[in-house]
């Protein structure tokens, strides 16, 4: 996979369709609107005004139910193994599949939901993948991946038809996702699965300020982001393990200090 924008958007809304109050609380709401409009006295601006109110404290109330849930999901998941490996930069990876088994037990207990889209990507030449995280009590967040499509290997030579590309680049993106919504960490350790994902995340891998600062330097000095990427045999920037950040960034002021040197020398 060559290196995507690995910038990824989140909105928010409140599903109108799934109140996040009880039923007795929604039977109180209803009861209050009928008898308000039943009563000639009652201006209907204020009716109006109680049906904003309502609909805002039951955005607000599933908004709070959706931050509360997530943290306490968070707090169950565990590592999730990387079982295979990239056939062109060697690099592990965790497969969709095993992601799921990992996880989605968890995530499904404490009510969310995950659906997946694609559209058109405002980056020329690539591709949106669009996650939305629904939650039980009515609130859902919407996240985006826009990628370049998967049709060339590490060496920039073409290893798949323009379909299979667009396949793998949307299984890509929806591992991420899965991933980045969660925050899960990933182990190369068969034994390191257990326990709350989070709790070490920040140890295991780079965090996100310094791998947009290994792509920046990437980038500004010209440096091909999939030899970066074979060189420590990680799949993507934002895989590297924290204990290799130093490194990477000595491996890319030695490229640069030798693209500097007078030829001959």
């Amino acid at each position: 996979m060559s290196q995507p924008q690995m910038q990824i958007v989140a909105t928010e809304a409140t599903s109108q369709a799934v109140t996040a109050a009880s039923p007795t609380e929604g039977a109180t709401v209803l009861s209050i609107i009928e008898r308000m409009a039943r009563d000639p006295n009652v201006d209907p601006d204020r009716v109006e005004r109680f049906l904003v109110m309502a609909r805002e404290d039951r955005a607000e109330r599933a908004r709070v139910a959706f931050i509360a849930a997530m943290a306490a999901c968070q707090a169950e998941l565990p590592r999730v193994l990387r079982d295979a490996r990239n056939t062109h930069s060697g690099a592990p990876y965790a497969r969709l599949e095993t992601i799921a088994r990992a996880t989605q037990p968890v995530i499904a207990r404490h009510g969310f939901s995950l659906s997946f889209d694609t559209e058109a990507s405002p980056i020329q030449g690539h591709l949106r993948v669009k996650c939305t995280c629904a939650h039980e009590a009515g609130h859902e967040r919407a996240y985006h991946l826009d990628l370049p499509p998967d049709t060339a290997g590490a060496q920039g030579k073409a290893n798949k038809t323009p379909i299979q590309g667009i396949g793998s680049t949307i299984t890509y993106a929806r591992r991420y996702l899965v991933l980045q919504v969660f925050n899960i960490a990933l182990t190369n350790d068969p034994d390191d699965t257990d326990g709350a994902s989070g709790a070490d995340a920040s140890t295991d891998v780079i965090s996100d300020a310094q791998a947009e600062t290994l792509r920046n330097l990437l980038t500004e000095h010209g440096i091909a982001p999939a030899k970066f990427l074979r060189v420590f045999a990680v799949e993507s920037v934002p895989d590297l393990p924290a204990s290799l950040y130093g490194e990477a960034l000595d491996a890319i002021e030695r490229a640069v200090a030798r693209r500097a040197q007078p030829e001959g020398r």
